[in-house]
């Protein structure tokens, strides 16, 4: 018997079990972690396929169901937030790819979380979410998302998912794509120069640093300086591309180095 959903976590969950067999297929002889196993369709499928699995669900309620459904030996459930949980709680250490029909309103931390550990993942998420995160320069959808993304990531589209697969069916329908993380790392100094010039995309390079000067620890003429000493800063920020963007903040960051960091807002 399935539990109603909880409307107010925004709980949609797949039944289309051949969605499930598609996305399990990736778990094969690895170690697992899924966020929001839900009413557990798709973790039955990793688990006949995947050395282990862990799987994280907030709801209580649903919690105790899978408890009572579940008894594969290769399963660790856990009842918390994922973005709660440690590093150790995880087993990050050795975890191999996570695999995830995850809810739409924890699209965004995902990313970050997969950014952070640079694990590989197959996740299925709403297809405008995948749109702004593979939207190209210039156009109404690059973001932030779209840069960090794109930087840290090559992917692979597997399949479309009917809004139908889930119970209840969204309003949208969404996307089963396979990410895997990029050689390259980025400094933390970069990173803040790329959210502060993405949070005002529109404006030129220099102006958009001046306007982010106190985000950045900076006075305006040392943002303005410093924005001068490049090929760019008369170009509009979003018609750079992710490589474009990198480039820059690696110089900016390395000619402000001796600015302290502000607040963590512009």
């Amino acid at each position: 018997m399935y539990l109603k959903p909880v409307k107010a976590l925004g709980q949609h969950f797949l039944v289309n079990v051949a969605i499930a067999e598609m996305e399990a297929e990736h778990a094969r002889g690895k170690n697992v972690i899924e966020l929001g196993p839900g009413y557990g369709v798709l973790t039955r499928e990793l688990c006949r396929r995947a050395k282990r699995v862990v799987a994280v669900e907030l709801d209580r309620n649903l919690f105790t169901m899978l408890k009572g459904q579940f008894k594969e030996r290769n399963l660790r459930l856990i009842n918390k937030d994922f973005f709660e949980a440690g590093a150790d709680e995880l087993s990050l250490a050795d975890t191999d790819i996570m695999i995830a029909n995850v809810p739409y309103k924890l699209s965004s931390k995902t990313i970050e979380f997969l950014l952070d550990h640079r694990l590989q993942a197959v996740l299925c998420l709403q297809r405008e979410f995948v749109r702004h995160m593979t939207a190209k320069p210039g156009t109404r959808n690059y973001s932030r998302l779209s840069v960090m993304f794109q930087l840290g990531f090559s992917h692979t589209k597997i399949v479309d998912v009917s809004r139908g697969s889930f119970r209840p069916a969204p309003r949208v329908d969404s996307v089963v794509i396979y990410i895997k993380p990029r050689g390259q790392t980025m400094g933390e100094g970069e990173k803040r120069v790329i959210n502060a010039l993405m949070q005002h995309k529109k404006k030129t390079v220099r102006n958009a640093l001046v306007d982010s000067c106190s985000y950045l620890g900076a006075k305006p003429e040392e943002a303005r300086e410093a924005a001068d000493r490049t090929e760019e800063k008369d170009s509009r920020v979003f018609k750079l591309s992710p490589g474009e963007l990198e480039s820059l903040a690696k110089r900016i960051s390395t000619g402000m180095s001796s600015m302290a960091p502000g607040p963590d807002r512009v």
